[in-house]
């Protein structure tokens, strides 16, 4: 059985992802910050950002349909506001999966406390973003 899914709530989520990483990882906002920590040289000349950004257009997709998917499964299991069920399975899914990782590797990896727990906020505001999103519009005939 394949949930019901919005797939302009899902596109739109998808943009949200790009809109809250074009804002946390500006210069002004954290953008200096994680580069130094992440020894990333956001000035080397040659350099384009094209294939990343279209990694994380595809990324950004699967997420916001991973997630609807999966908040219409929650809310039809538990019921009540669908708004709820997709920002509960958007903070569960972050905890357990993203956050959960993020830490994992970073710790083996070595790299600064500080790194991790700014990109796991990041990502914490980009799924938030996202159930929030598909919260509010729901597939049709669901609610």
């Amino acid at each position: 059985m394949v949930p019901e899914i919005n797939y302009w709530a899902v596109l739109l989520a998808t943009a949200s992802s790009m809109a809250v990483g074009a804002i946390w990882y500006a210069r002004a906002v954290f953008g200096t910050r994680w580069a130094k920590l992440a020894n990333v040289d956001m000035d080397r000349p040659g350099a384009s950002a094209v294939m990343p950004i279209v990694v994380t257009l595809l990324v950004s997709f699967v997420t916001a349909w991973v997630l609807a998917g999966a908040s219409t499964i929650a809310w039809h299991f538990y019921g009540g506001s669908y708004l709820m069920a997709a920002i509960f399975t958007a903070l569960i899914l972050w905890a357990g999966f993203t956050a959960a990782r993020f830490i994992t590797h970073d710790a083996f990896e070595g790299r600064p406390s500080s790194l991790t727990v700014m990109n796991i906020a990041h990502e914490l505001v980009t799924l938030v973003v996202m159930g929030i999103i598909i919260g509010v519009w729901p597939p049709a005939g669901t609610v």
